[in-house]
């Protein structure tokens, strides 16, 4: 009898657990997320030095030591110009004003980058919580995290730090990429 009401327990929980299991990586298919042991060996490396000389106090936090501007903070929040949104670590387009939206999270949110190769993931289990961290493919300076809560047609939510972006209106020069 014991091992029936198991089986039966079992039975009815799967399909709810499975469920859960999609919607985590709703949105993830076409990315590799990386664990958080893996070695990336990304193109642009500067010592500590160059990139203090490069970035603000802010953006240093923000890219190089993996911090986090306090929720509705940042310049970019509330911000709906048409334009591109380029790293400040390197200069490269990652998001399109045309994928922005207001996640009501209190931080930039995006439901795609400009091109999936502009951005690398990885796993964060920092903090006691189970994210996914979203770096610049270039230097793996950090930009912030994913979510797998975002709008069609992705289902993602890309929350970024304002500090970590530099945004050019629509028609106006990029800035200078840093060339690996």
């Amino acid at each position: 009898m014991r091992r029936f009401s198991i089986a039966l327990v079992l039975l009815l929980l799967l399909p709810g657990l499975i469920l859960v299991a999609e919607s985590k990586t709703r949105g993830l298919q076409g990315y590799t997320v990386h664990t958080d042991k893996e070695e990336i060996d990304f193109p642009v490396q500067l010592s500590e030095v160059e990139w203090r000389q490069r970035l603000t106090d802010d953006q240093y936090y923000i890219l190089c030591e993996e911090g986090t501007e306090y929720a509705f903070s940042g310049k970019y929040d509330k911000f709906y110009e048409k334009g591109t949104y380029y790293s400040a670590a390197t200069g490269q387009p990652l998001f399109s004003s045309d994928t922005k939206y207001d996640s009501g999270s209190g931080w930039p949110s995006f439901y795609a980058p400009i091109d999936k190769d502009a951005v690398t993931l990885i796993a964060d289990n920092s903090l006691f919580m189970r994210r996914i961290e979203v770096v610049d493919s270039l230097s793996g300076a950090h930009l912030g995290h994913v979510f797998t809560d975002g709008p069609d047609p992705t289902g993602l939510r890309f929350c970024i730090n304002s500090d970590a972006l530099i945004f050019v209106p629509e028609g106006e020069d990029p800035p200078e990429i840093l060339e690996p």
